[in-house]
């Protein structure tokens, strides 16, 4: 039963995202028994408001901060025990762990900016014009779409700035055909290997993305529902814009309530075109031009 202190739906929302500050200003994440106290609630009833407004747990997100700091201090240069030490982390044991998940790499090779990391990578041609494909070794890590190859390019640089890129060889170029197929001919099976790079609630939010059949759309709304946290929409939305992987992970089967397409990382006129080629899979691609340079299509996806 809810404590009776506790506040109307509509005040949830406030009262989480305080609980956020507070979780992202402390030298040691708070436990659940402190943040319930904080908020007049039962640990079990804060558990469920905090996962029905932010899609993941206290602990969760407390996780998630932590990981963050990390990360943005390995890419400033910052030592490994140093950002751990400084992220709060008393076992470094517990980000090693999930390491490879969260940066795809050894936190070392990621301060170095993927050094000594192998990266294979190709740009073809397609009918909603470039299309860079790159992989590590444990599958597909970028599929870009754009106007300009040397530009697609020049981001998987300063994504991986002192990682070993290397241009495709046969093997890998059939593994780019692969990624075209998923563009010209969507309703195709694919079994890509894939390097999905992010935090636990992004990659619940972007596998719900690739259960959605070619030809179906959700709103954000309804994907939020879908992976049962009905009031995350705008965490789920910001999943959707942390996509890397065009087309593999369909976040442009995502549209706003009204049906409204919003933004898209690459392009809304290439969004279109993928859901128009989805809707009529016997009808011809064609090219379309992109407007993927629009600072409100990469706010979304």
């Amino acid at each position: 039963m809810p404590d009776s202190r506790s506040p109307s739906p509509n005040r949830h929302a406030d009262l989480v995202a305080a609980l956020c500050r507070h979780i992202e200003a402390a030298e040691q994440p708070p436990s659940l028994a402190q943040l319930a106290a904080q908020a007049h609630l039962s640990p079990h009833h804060l558990h469920r408001v905090f996962k029905a407004v932010t899609g993941v747990t206290p602990k969760a997100y407390a996780d998630a901060h932590r990981a963050g700091k990390v990360q943005a201090a390995l890419t400033s240069g910052q030592a490994v025990t140093a950002a751990l030490h400084d992220a709060g982390y008393q076992a470094p044991s517990r980000f090693y762990e999930s390491a490879h998940q969260r940066l795809g790499m050894r936190p070392s090779a990621y301060r170095a900016g993927g050094d000594r990391a192998v990266i294979r990578f190709a740009v073809a041609q397609c009918s909603l014009g470039a299309a860079l494909v790159a992989a590590s070794a444990q599958g597909v890590c970028a599929i870009s779409l754009g106007d300009d190859a040397e530009a697609l390019t020049q981001e998987l640089q300063d994504r991986f700035p002192r990682a070993e890129l290397i241009g495709a060889d046969a093997r890998f170029e059939r593994l780019v055909a692969q990624v075209i197929g998923l563009v010209e001919m969507p309703h195709q099976v694919h079994q890509l290997p894939l390097d999905i790079r992010g935090t636990a609630f992004q990659q619940r939010v972007w596998q719900a993305l690739r259960n959605i059949p070619p030809g179906q759309t959700l709103s954000y709304t309804e994907l939020a529902e879908r992976i049962g946290t009905p009031r995350s929409v705008r965490a789920v939305a910001g999943a959707c814009a942390a996509n890397t992987l065009a087309v593999a992970i369909p976040c442009h089967r995502i549209v706003r309530l009204d049906g409204d397409l919003s933004g898209y990382r690459w392009g809304v006129s290439r969004k279109a075109a993928l859901l128009q080629r989805e809707a009529t899979p016997d009808t011809p691609a064609t090219s379309t031009t992109s407007d993927a340079g629009s600072p409100d299509d990469k706010a979304s996806a």
